[in-house]
């Protein structure tokens, strides 16, 4: 959620959508001076995905959802809390206080908890094969790990683009970019922008696919049970974002 946001008055029209009721399958752990979930599949993997929360916080059970589905998949997943214990963004909050609240949360200000959870990984769950997906604030937190972190094998940047760094299409791990096509936070010139401009610097293997109709937090916020005409679009996304490791990792 850069200054160039959208509307000022409403900088991240993130509602937060349908909200689960759901209970998750992992458990919390302390790492260094954070916490995070952690859910492992019913096999032993040697392959770990970083997913990294929206405004919401790592406590949203939407996002959890989202581990847990990893983990079904055979992944070993963990959701850090990268705003180390700072309050997560409330939606009864007024929102021309949004850029003041992500001052000291910056999802381009996360490589000491990155590092620390890289380590946890790799020493405490055996992990060989990292990934990262990330929602929102953790899209642009996952477009920018991609830049920096050659030794993570695959990154799935879900509604969110990095905009400040000159060096911000020099991929360094292959990266899907899912994004809707009536996102408000992001305009579809920024998406036009963004695939023009990996086409002509990027190295290695990425893609950019829109999704027709749906908006913003569609992929992780909105229940498939009960939005039929989108069921097809978020199913479509899951499997996009699965695929997508499966290749990579």
């Amino acid at each position: 959620m850069s200054q160039q946001m959208a509307n000022e008055a409403k900088p991240c029209p993130c509602d937060i959508g349908d909200r689960m009721e759901y209970g998750a399958l992992g458990q919390e752990v302390q790492i260094e001076h954070f916490k995070a979930y952690v859910v492992k599949p019913s096999t032993a993997s040697d392959k770990a995905i970083i997913v990294i929360q929206d405004i919401f916080g790592w406590q949203l059970p939407n996002t959890r959802y989202m581990a847990d589905m990893l983990a079904a998949n055979g992944y070993i997943a963990i959701c850090p809390d990268f705003f180390v214990g700072k309050e997560p963004w409330n939606p009864t909050k007024d929102w021309s206080n949004f850029q003041e609240w992500l001052q000291d949360k910056k999802p381009t200000a996360i490589n000491k908890e990155v590092d620390a959870v890289l380590k946890f990984l790799k020493n405490q769950c055996g992990a060989k094969h990292i990934g990262v997906v990330g929602f929102c604030w953790g899209g642009v937190a996952t477009h920018y790990l991609a830049l920096l972190y050659p030794e993570i094998k695959a990154g799935v940047s879900v509604y969110g683009i990095v905009r400040e760094r000159e060096d911000r299409y020099e991929l360094k791990s292959p990266t899907l970019f899912i994004f809707a096509e009536n996102d408000s936070v992001i305009p579809l010139d920024q998406v036009s922008a963004l695939e023009a401009n990996l086409k002509e610097k990027c190295k290695v293997d990425y893609q950019v696919k829109i999704f027709p109709g749906q908006t913003h937090g569609f992929v992780h916020r909105k229940r498939e049970d009960i939005n039929p005409a989108d069921k097809p679009y978020i199913q479509e996304a899951r499997k996009d974002l699965l695929n997508w490791l499966n290749k990579y990792m």
